[in-house]
Parts: structure tokens; C-alpha cells; sequence
């Protein structure tokens, strides 16, 4: 069975654990897996989709499509009839007969969704509306190689609890077996569907769920402190608006006090200091943010070995070094 990768609950507790143990592998020897050097499937090609503008996700993912043997195909925005002159499900149906995985930024959940079930090759969310379940792989491995282990800690997430990112963090973090804590104001928090998926995870992984809209609470005694952007791509708009309302959600060096001693920082950048995290914080001694954003390349290619593996495209791989 082909297996993908849509949302951070797609990976068990288990299965999280082991991608994360390939990509520590991978950090450490750069080329040791190569599922698409051509032997086992015959296909070299990754498709890389972006409906949405990139830096971190398309250097990756290029870098690591190479890394691991292969070439990535770049199709921007724009350079596809992708859900315009052809159908989602079209356009994947030709895509598997040529490529060995597929990946897509895009907008909308539903349409990563039609891909998959339409695809016998694994695709991969780079990110959508709904979800970034890849930037977590990254985070995830940043805290483990900083703090030892996952399950047990706390991480709290300050700032837009609505968006991806907050999603992300709660459903990933509980597979974890973390306990997880988000604050953000009224009218920002995760949608009910959200909460109770990742209670519902939490439930078999030892983990917990905390939603409020008092930062303080969220801080209180946490090992990792997240926060992201107050203004993601189509809200320029609000972008005053945002700014006056998450003022008090800023991951400051007052928040940080409220913390852990020896509390971690990450943010998935682009970062705006002074806004979501100040200057001091992010360019501080408790700063893992530049770790967090390699570790998008070794954690990716990890993801990738693996989904070739689990849908019988290649062997399984030798996590451990």
C-alpha cells in the first residue's frame, strides 16, 4: 500500500520516532540512503509543486531529492495546469507513471487529499492552509537533539492558534507523547476538529492538550517555546490589525522568564523581529531556530527514504549509522 503524508498524524508515534532516527542518520552521513539512484524503481524524477513562494521548502527538498540520488522536478506557480486546465486527479495520474514521489505547497487540504487517492506513489504536504507536517519533522528533531527526548515535555506555542503551524504543533507534538500548550486570543485558537484529533492522540501516546488564551498559563515551566508569523501569505491585509492584536503572545524575553531555565526557542522563519519574537530572544544563547532550519533538509530526506520503503519501492532502510 502506498503510503503519504498529508497531516502529522499520518506518522504513529512509532513510525514518528523511526523517520526521526533516519534523519539523525542522514544528518550524519549525507548520502548513506539513496532511494532514488535508479536501481529499485527505475525513476529518478521527484516532482516539487509550489502554488505557494519558498525558500527554506524548495532549497530542501531540491537539496535533498539530490542528496538521496535523484532530481527535482520544479514546477512553480503558474507552470502547471494543475487545478486550472486539468483536474487535480488528471494531473496526478500522469505524474505517478513518471516521477517517484510527488510533492506539493498548495492551498487547500482537500486538494493534497484528491492527490493522494489518486497516486500510487507517495505525496507529500509541504504545506497547506490546514497543516506544515514537515516543518514539525524538523522541529521535532531539533528538540530531541537538544533536549534527549520528546515524550514528557512541554512545548508551548504562543501567537495565531488558528493556522497551520499551531495545528501542526498540536497533532505532531502529542504523537510525541509531549505535552503541548498553544495561547493565542478569542477567534484565534484551533478549531474544535483539531483539538479533538490531537486529544484523541494524546490519549494513546501519554501526551496532553492545553488551549488558552493566557500566555502566561502556556509558559509556565515549558522546555520549548514556538511562535510563527502574526501575518501569514494572503493576510497583508490585516496585517495592522494582527500586529495590535497578538502584542501580548510575543516571545520576548519576559515570556521567556515565565519559561523553563533551560527552555529551547523555535520559529519556522521568516521571523520579524520585534513583532512574534524579539531580537534578543531569537538571536539568543536559547535560540535553536538556524538548527531547526537545516534540520528541514535531514528530516525531509528521511521522510522520503522512508515512504519509498513503506510502499514497497525500496528496501527498508537502516535507520541507525
Amino acid at each position: 500500500m502506498t503510503r503519504h503524508f498529508l497531516v502529522d498524524t499520518d506518522l504513529t508515534q512509532a513510525e514518528q520516532a523511526e523517520v526521526l532516527d533516519l534523519a539523525d542518520a542522514l544528518k550524519k552521513d549525507r548520502y548513506k540512503h539513496q532511494p532514488f539512484a535508479g536501481e529499485s524503481t527505475g525513476r529518478k524524477t521527484v516532482a516539487v509543486i509550489f502554488d505557494k513562494t519558498s525558500t527554506r521548502t524548495r532549497v530542501s527538498f531540491a537539496a535533498g531529492i539530490s542528496d538521496l540520488g535523484g532530481v527535482p522536478l520544479i514546477i512553480g506557480a503558474g507552470e502547471s495546469q494543475l487545478g486550472h486546465k486539468e483536474s487535480v486527479a488528471d494531473t496526478t495520474k500522469v505524474l505517478e507513471r513518471m516521477v517517484s514521489t510527488i510533492v506539493w505547497r498548495t492551498y487547500a487540504q482537500s486538494g493534497l487529499e484528491e492527490m493522494a487517492a489518486n497516486s500510487s506513489v507517495p505525496v507529500i504536504n509541504a504545506l497547506s492552509d490546514d497543516y506544515h507536517p514537515c516543518q514539525l519533522l524538523a522541529d521535532l528533531m531539533t528538540i530531541r537533539e537538544h533536549k534527549g527526548t520528546l515524550a514528557g515535555l512541554t512545548l508551548a506555542y504562543l501567537g495565531d492558534c488558528a493556522n497551520n503551524m499551531a495545528n501542526s504543533y498540536l497533532l505532531a507534538g502529542v504523537t510525541a507523547g509531549m505535552h503541548v500548550r498553544v495561547a493565542g486570543p478569542l477567534g484565534y485558537l484551533p478549531e474544535p476538529r483539531i483539538v479533538d484529533a490531537a486529544a484523541a492522540r494524546a490519549e494513546e501516546t501519554g501526551g496532553s492538550v492545553t488551549i488558552t488564551t493566557d500566555a502566561v498559563e502556556a509558559l509556565a515551566g515549558a522546555d520549548v517555546v514556538a511562535t510563527d508569523t502574526w501575518v501569514s501569505m494572503g493576510q497583508e491585509a490585516e496585517k495592522a490589525a494582527r500586529q495590535e492584536l497578538f502584542r501580548s503572545y510575543a516571545v520576548d524575553a519576559d515570556a521567556m522568564a515565565s519559561a523553563a531555565d533551560d527552555a529551547v526557542v523555535l520559529h519556522c522563519l521568516p521571523a520579524y523581529r520585534g513583532y512574534e519574537i524579539s531580537a534578543d530572544v531569537l538571536d539568543g544563547p536559547q535560540s535553536v531556530v538556524w538548527d531547526e532550519a537545516e534540520n528541514r533538509l535531514h528530516a525531509q530526506k528521511a521522510l522520503m527514504v522512508w515512504l519509498m520503503a513503506q510502499s514497497g519501492l525500496t528496501g527498508i532502510p537502516e535507520a541507525r549509522s
